[in-house]
């Protein structure tokens, strides 16, 4: 049997194993040793680096900075020592010579100093020295160092942006500024200082230095400094030569302040001579755990790092025992993947998956696009490390082997079974009532599996093990299978980079070594279902299953069907938008270059604030902190309120822009040639509350507020004889505001059908419904939506064009006379202040990250969205389980409609002209039931229904 051993199967008890080995000699043949000024790089890191925190709010944008240079150090395969270097002293020796060194310098922010530990546990990690000595500063232990191997003949580059280590340059040894990614050598020193590395400590004495609090010499800056020092050869031979000075003012400052000069260089001068507790010829770099570096870096959520981590350094290696046609992956605690070459192999696996009754498996396809995705094989696992992978499509079916250790890879040809044959074993296996079938993002599978080019085959039953996560733990992190993976069972997969490349190198999957295909393929097999071992039974321990087994699990072959059947989009009518839009666009930019008196970019924030603000001194100029106008929608909106014209033409044009390239073209580019139609693709786990997220492309934004917005939805139509029918909740959030929060007032209108916002109008300004006006209306709106979002003064004073005053007088008003909903936001604050979350009616845990955040304005955010989620997960639990029960209803009455899109509290559909007004009635009595008997709901759910040839006739 040929046996592959796979090194980067990273088990708990094999992790410790995998180590990047470090040589102890350069790729140059010389030692080469790195110094890294730790203190100041963390501290350049912070400024450099904006802000990050972690899921519990721990800063880590210093830690992030600190953790990429590290990777970039052991990248560079010319690089064999290295030692970071730490301050361990709040007073050092040089406080002794003078009482005010440093006393300029201001206290470290508090975000900064909660990093230092994580630091250190990054320097662990990676195995790396740390060095710091008591008493002396980070520079002294540096200049110890550089002494010491430079004596010994190595090169040395010290990591710093700290202008005194320039007095270190000589031959053998520069420094380098990770942050401006400067290197610096003598002649860069000699820009800086005016003179060459060994004269900069007298150069420095004289100029002082503010930042440290070094005094030099009053009036004599850098430039002056190095005249003088390159006129007299050093300090003391300057100071002894005072007399021949001939500016009166500078000899006089010279002489009084002689003193000063001397006491500077003493502070200025790097101390090269101190006894270190760790030899020189320790500082090396040690091979490195993977598992420790992984760790540290998915505690952090470094994404970006983690990938780029594991693209370098997780690498795969294969040796051979024997010679079959099964090839399987190995490792100490006998993980077994097999390559499935023969119908006989592959109907043994499918007997055991009978007899299972469980099986897990994962596919791989030539795109991520479903729509488009063609079948390159399958992979299955009946049971923690016993995994195969079935190959189907592949162009290389080669697979390597080594004779021995000293012989090369030999190439060997494993024969396919062919698609034809393999796949009508696989759909009776797939569609098994008896066995459940487990798949991490099943949606995806299970689309691509139903198409007729890949057997047209219906999955079912089934378990998704992203959707279980999500239900578990929401947004609290991401629900990929590589960070699934790592994160409960710290194990480091191997990637899709791993196995095709990345850049332009990349090659498809379809072009990769069977032997490494089965690595790769195999391995999400199991871990899919190790994964299903350990969440789902959490579901029933933490009442999770009803959000599960009633909303998530039954919505997969609804969205699929959904997002197999997309919608017709008439692409005539979107390329005359298209031109439209085009003319309009060069119209507007004409009329702007006319106000403006000249031609310019109008895309350009930079010259329309130039243009605006500089040249036509417009008032409401403000400048960023990048120097350059702010020219945003806000400020535009505020000008062209105040009948500024070229404002007013500049946001339309910005309008027109977005509506063209937004949505206008790139639906053209995303109607699939093969059906005609557009097929957008429903994340289940993309949003905290619960919605659906619509990708690629987003059909749930496009905008409707405008007459132009409007005019897309024209272009979205039924097939010839049927119509698009539009059901839509009605004020459902307002409906379960009333429920949840107890307001008597809301309920009885909602329950005698009475106009809510006339309702609230009636009560807040003390209008009788019989004299209202749509203005007073219109006011009552914006405050009834926007108390659930947790509208400030400002915010509601802007939309109804209304002083702050008067918008915080109707706030007043409304939480006095609704004042179930303040009792309401508290115990909703209080929920998530306590517990991290709040829960819809149905039970969904909704995770309010920003709850403990320090920052006021952040926490108040969170507090926000812990008022709003409850009401708008539960609107999105409800429209989920309609959506259930509508395909099930559908196909027992027979009726042929069709779902195709779900925009929030809005289902559209594909119907029959003659079915229309049947359907209709159907689908509205299961909408307007869908919140029974689970919830009792205190006020009926509503939905209004429309029909016509397009989305915008529909409405």
């Amino acid at each position: 049997m040929l046996e592959l051993i796979n090194r980067s199967y990273l088990s708990k008890t094999s992790m410790k194993n995998l180590t990047i080995s470090v040589n102890n000699v350069s790729e140059s043949g010389h030692d080469h040793l790195i110094l890294v000024d730790g203190s100041g790089y963390v501290f350049r890191a912070y400024y450099a680096i904006p802000p990050m925190k972690r899921a519990d709010g721990m800063p880590v944008n210093a830690v992030f900075g600190f953790s990429n240079m590290l990777i970039k150090l052991i990248e560079d395969r010319d690089i064999n020592r290295m030692a970071v270097i730490f301050d361990n002293c709040r007073f050092s020796f040089r406080h002794r010579i003078y009482h005010h060194y440093k006393a300029n310098r201001p206290e470290l922010p508090e975000d900064l100093i909660k990093q230092f530990p994580l630091i250190r546990e990054a320097i662990m990690a990676f195995n790396v020295p740390c060095i710091e000595m008591e008493g002396f500063e980070a520079d002294d232990v540096i200049a110890t160092y550089t002494r010491e191997a430079v004596e010994k003949g190595w090169q040395v580059t010290i990591l710093s942006s700290d202008k005194d280590m320039m007095q270190l340059v000589r031959s053998g040894v520069s420094i380098y500024d990770p942050m401006k990614k400067v290197q610096i050598s003598s002649d860069q020193v000699m820009e800086k200082f005016g003179v060459f590395p060994e004269k900069v400590v007298d150069v420095q004495a004289l100029a002082g230095d503010y930042i440290d609090n070094i005094p030099g010499v009053p009036s004599i800056g850098i430039k002056t400094a190095a005249q003088l020092i390159k006129q007299y050869g050093d300090l003391e031979t300057l100071l002894g030569c005072l007399k021949e000075i001939k500016q009166p003012k500078r000899r006089q400052k010279l002489i009084q302040n002689a003193h000063l000069a001397r006491i500077s260089k003493q502070l200025v001068t790097l101390r090269d001579d101190l006894q270190l507790s760790e030899d020189v010829e320790d500082l090396i770099i040690h091979d490195i755990d993977v598992n420790n570096v992984l760790s540290f870096l998915y505690d952090q959520n470094f994404k970006k790092l983690i990938s780029r981590f594991e693209s370098n350094f997780v690498q795969n290696s294969y040796e051979k025992i024997d010679d079959k046609n099964i090839l399987v992956a190995s490792t100490k605690n006998d993980l077994r993947y097999e390559l499935i070459t023969s119908m006989d192999n592959l109907r043994l696996w499918i007997n055991n998956a009978e007899a299972n009754g469980i099986v897990s498996f994962s596919i791989e396809t030539t795109s991520l696009n479903a729509m488009r995705a063609e079948l390159l094989g399958i992979s299955l696992a009946l049971s923690s490390g016993k995994a195969c992978y079935i190959p189907l499509r592949h162009m290389n079916n080669r697979i390597y082997h080594e004779i021995n250790a000293t012989t090369s890879f030999l190439v060997e040809e494993v024969k396919q079974i062919p698609f034809n044959e393999a796949i009508p074993a696989l759909k009776e296996l797939f569609e098994n009532s008896s066995v459940l079938k487990i798949a991490h993002n099943a949606k995806y599978d299970c689309l691509v599996l139903s198409r007729s080019i890949n057997g047209e085959i219906s999955v079912s039953p089934l378990d998704d093990i992203m959707c279980i996560s999500y239900v578990l733990e929401g947004k609290m992190h991401g629900h990929e299978l590589d960070e699934l993976t790592f994160l409960h069972f710290k194990h480091v997969k191997i990637s899709f980079e791993n196995i095709c490349g990345k850049g332009k190198k990349q090659i498809s999957f379809a072009e990769v070594n069977l032997d490494k295909a089965v690595s790769y393929a195999a391995e999400n097999a199991d871990m899919i279902y190790r994964l299903h071992k350990v969440l789902h039974p959490r579901l029933i321990k933490e009442h999770m299953t009803t959000v599960y087994e009633v909303l998530e699990r039954p919505l997969i072959p609804v969205l699929v069907d959904m997002e197999r059947n997309g919608i017709i989009v008439d692409p005539k009518i979107l390329g005359d938008m298209s031109r439209d839009f085009a003319r309009r666009i060069m119209q507007r930019e004409n009329e702007i270059y006319y106000l403006a008196g000249e031609k310019f970019n109008v895309s350009s924030h930079k010259q329309l604030g130039e243009i605006l603000f500089d040249k036509l001194r417009l008032p409401w100029g403000k400048k960023s902190k990048t120097g350059s106008y702010s020219t945003g929608a806000k400020v535009l909106e505020i000008m062209a309120d105040r009948g500024v014209e070229l404002a007013a033409k500049i946001l339309e044009y910005r309008r027109l822009v977005k509506l063209k390239s937004t949505y206008v073209d790139v639906l053209l580019a995303k109607i699939n040639p093969e059906t005609k139609r557009i097929h957008t693709s429903y994340s289940m786990t993309g949003v905290a509350t619960g919605r659906l997220s619509s990708n690629h492309p987003n059909l749930q934004n496009v905008p409707i507020r405008t007459d132009d917005g409007r005019k897309i939805r024209t272009a979205f139509v039924a097939k010839p004889g049927n119509v698009l029918l539009s059901v839509d909740y009605s004020q459902i959030e307002l409906r379960l505001l009333a429920d949840i929060a107890g307001l008597e007032g809301m309920r009885m209108a909602f329950n005698r059908g009475i106009d809510i916002h006339e309702q609230t109008a009636s009560e807040v300004f003390g209008i009788s419904l019989d004299k209202m006006t749509s203005d007073v209306r219109r006011k009552a709106k914006a405050i009834n939506f926007g108390i659930i979002y947790g509208i400030s003064s400002f915010g509601l004073a802007s939309q109804l064009g209304i002083s702050r005053i008067e918008a915080q007088r109707y706030i007043n008003d409304y939480f006095k006379r609704f004042s179930g909903i303040i009792d309401y936001m508290l115990e909703m604050k209080r929920l998530a202040h306590e517990y991290g979350y709040v829960q819809t009616l149905f039970g969904r845990k909704i995770y309010i990250d920003a709850i403990h955040e320090k920052n006021l304005v952040k926490r108040n955010f969170g507090e926000r969205a812990a008022i709003n989620a409850p009401i708008q997960g539960t609107a999105a639990d409800i429209i989920k389980r309609a959506m259930v029960r509508l395909s099930i209803a559908l196909h027992k009455a027979n009726f042929k409609a069709k779902m195709l899109l779900q925009v929030h509290d809005e289902l559209l559909f594909e119907v029959p002209e003659s079915d229309i007004e049947a359907t209709a009635d159907l689908i509205k009595e299961v909408m307007e039931g869908a919140a029974t008997p689970s919830l009792n709901i205190s006020v009926p759910l509503v939905v209004k229904a429309g029909w016509g040839n397009s989305h915008g006739a529909a409405h």
